[in-house]
């Protein structure tokens, strides 16, 4: 997903009251730490909540300020205690919950109204933000795979290490939804922004429309002193590639006392760029449109009318996870003989869902090891990496924040799993027994 166009002046409208220097922590003059309830707590005092032990705090204070202005996509290891227990490309996986919404776009006959619940649906997945602990890093070669939602098949794969780029692929009967994922961030000191160089399509199989997005960026707030939060402030533009309509959405950034957080307001319009509906909600609940006029005015006669609203999610969760994301990690959501390399078969992932942080952190740190083992494997070979289900294309997409090389879904995938699914002699999968293995070389990565 992507989306930002004026986030230098989306950021500099945040209330005064809410930034504040911890000027009185010794060593740490000048850092900012955001309240985003306007300013209430002492900045001091803010800066001491949060998750991060003291130790590590400081350590990695230490160790960050020379990335300061810096991207700092993979350049660091973090401690488990501040991850959830689920990789990235399972987030991917993450925005089909509302699937349903693309369904209805596609039996849609109004082309205004599918623009509605398109833009919803990509609205949908920022509702996962409000989740501010940190997915892992996927290895090299690690992929994930959703069955049993919404009629789906969804396969995503880490293409890329170095950049980090991630693809994915989602079908049913109403849609095929294309992503090639790679994000380009800025380290700040305690924030941090997040440009999203990727390319996300739908493609409704009824007419065969083909819609493009554009998201905006987001910024994670506090990210080593106080409470983390992420806002997401700017511009999403979702086009109809097919007939030139276009939603143009604009996301408030959290400004004093908390005004605007996470309200979301815009238009569909059409080809000429008159205004047919408004949309408006926030992104953390439910989004409704309204016919409008050629103002933008609602039209007389007409109503509010809802189109999304966020389920409600489990109260306490110990990863602030939703009923969707748990079922990710689950084999509800498995299909028969699932690939060795599935996020669900990570042993750092399942330690840390298990509660066990230790032993999440030890297997982080083996993964990498041997993930780096095989990169010099590769490098002895004079070998490249080659993705399984997705095939780099000599398609360079630019973005608001760089060029992008796209990756395609080369149809592998469904062969592989028609096979699986016609074979009466599959075994079950157990996710603490069965070795996670994304390897290019087998065990050789190890050596």
């Amino acid at each position: 997903m992507a989306f930002f166009s004026s986030i230098a002046s989306s950021l500099s409208n945040f209330g005064s009251a809410m930034h504040q220097s911890v000027n009185g922590l010794m060593g740490y003059e000048g850092l900012e730490v955001i309240n985003p309830e306007g300013g209430t707590e002492d900045a001091e005092e803010e800066a001491q909540r949060g998750r991060w032990k003291q130790e590590d705090r400081d350590s990695y204070w230490k160790m960050m300020q020379k990335y300061i202005g810096s991207d700092v996509t993979s350049l660091v290891s973090l401690p488990v205690y501040i991850f959830e227990p689920m990789s990235m490309i399972q987030k991917m996986a993450e925005l089909m919950e509302y699937s349903q919404l693309l369904d209805l776009a596609d039996e849609c006959e109004d082309p205004y109204l599918r623009m509605v619940y398109v833009s919803s649906f990509f609205i949908s997945m920022y509702y996962a933000c409000q989740r501010t602990l940190k997915p892992f890093n996927p290895i090299l070669g690690e992929t994930y795979e959703m069955v049993n939602h919404g009629g789906i098949t969804f396969i995503a794969e880490q293409v890329s290490h170095h950049p980090p780029i991630s693809a994915g692929h989602a079908e049913n009967d109403h849609f095929v939804y294309d992503i090639t994922s790679k994000v380009k961030t800025k380290f700040l000191g305690n924030s941090l922004e997040i440009y999203p160089l990727g390319r996300s399509r739908v493609t409704l199989k009824r007419d065969g429309v083909v819609l493009d997005l554009v998201p905006c960026p987001s910024k994670v707030n506090n990210l080593i002193f106080g409470r983390t939060w992420i806002d997401v402030p700017g511009e999403m533009t979702l086009t109809n590639l097919s007939t030139g309509d276009k939603v143009l959405l604009y996301f408030q950034p959290c400004g004093w006392f908390g005004a605007g957080r996470f309200e979301v307001d815009g238009y569909v319009y059409n080809a000429a760029e008159e205004p047919k509906i408004l949309l408006t909600g926030k992104w953390n609940e439910s989004m409704s449109y309204h016919p409008c006029d050629a103002e933008g005015e609602p039209l007389p006669g007409t109503e509010l009318k809802e189109v999304w609203r966020a389920a409600e999610a489990p109260e306490n969760d110990r990863f602030q996870s939703t009923y969707f994301a748990h079922k990710l990690n689950s084999l509800d959501t498995a299909p028969k003989k699932l690939l060795a390399s599935d996020s669900r078969l990570r042993p750092d992932r399942y330690a840390l869902e298990k509660g066990d942080l230790s032993k999440s952190g030890s297997e982080k740190s083996s993964l990498e090891e041997k993930q780096r083992a095989e990169k010099r494997l590769r490098e002895t070979k004079v070998q490249q990496f080659t993705p399984r289900w997705f095939d780099r294309s000599t398609e360079i997409a630019p973005t608001p924040w760089g060029d992008l090389e796209i990756y395609h879904f080369n149809g592998k995938y469904d062969e592989h799993r028609a096979a699986m699914d016609s074979s009466d002699s599959i075994e079950e999968v157990d996710i603490a027994s069965t070795e996670f293995n994304p390897w290019q070389y087998g065990s050789l990565a190890t050596e």
